[in-house]
């Protein structure tokens, strides 16, 4: 197993960081470039969702850690903000906590597309750990 941790301030402009950085550890497995979009585009969605909702805009630490074990790559996405009171319904197509209307609530059901296992934990006011699982290669 091989594993890589970061840390990275919650701001918009560190997603892209997230995905290059999440690009490069999986392309030791040779990934197809459809594959390699499919986790660009989850680890995306995941580390907005934690600097829109986690934290609100304001100010936080976004932890992701990457892993591999044989073709199976793992990603976890976490925040330390404000939570999600029902998981499930967040995880709802559609549904957002955004009241100003720019976002579209398909944040978890982007990542439910492209990855082949999703799940999401949540605490109210202790944060939201989303862990997000690819076989890579098939």
């Amino acid at each position: 197993m091989e594993r890589f941790r970061m840390e990275i301030e919650s701001l918009s402009k560190n997603e892209e960081l997230a995905r290059v950085v999440a690009a490069v550890f999986m392309s030791r497995l040779d990934p197809t470039l459809e594959e390699l979009d499919d986790v660009k585009t989850a680890v995306s969605e995941a580390v907005t969702n934690a600097v829109i909702h986690g934290y609100q805009e304001g100010e936080g630490i976004i932890y992701m850690e990457l892993q591999t074990e044989g073709q199976e790559l793992t990603v976890f996405v976490r925040d330390t903000g404000v939570g999600i009171q029902d998981v499930k319904k967040a995880m709802e197509p559609m549904y957002t906590t955004d009241k100003t209307g720019e976002r579209s609530g398909m944040g978890f059901s982007f990542m439910e597309a492209f990855m082949d296992q999703v799940l999401v934990e949540s605490e109210p006011g202790r944060g939201t750990l989303v862990t997000m699982k690819k076989k890579i290669g098939r």
